[in-house]
């Protein structure tokens, strides 16, 4: 039982920073290109930047709903049977 919960709070760990770390390069990359596009055809700068904080948005969504099953696994575990 012990063991079991070590790693539900090992994967709730790994879920929220894995996760993290990947809307940060994602987001990253995401500016850097918008940066890019921007500068080649300053014309198109306000429809590429509705669609850059749309996908922000969208980065940043999944990032929650990752944190959010985390918290499921911590508070209302599923696999971890009351005794």
């Amino acid at each position: 039982m012990e063991n079991v919960l070590g790693l539900v709070a090992l994967a709730c760990g790994l879920i929220i920073g894995l996760g993290a770390i990947g809307a940060c390069i994602g987001i990253a990359l995401m500016g850097g290109k918008y940066l890019e596009a921007s500068a080649r055809q300053p014309e198109l700068m306000n429809e590429l930047q509705t669609k850059m904080f749309l996908l922000a948005g969208l980065i940043d969504a999944a990032f929650l709903i990752g944190v959010g099953i985390a918290m499921l696994f911590a508070f209302a575990n599923p696999f971890v049977v009351a005794a």
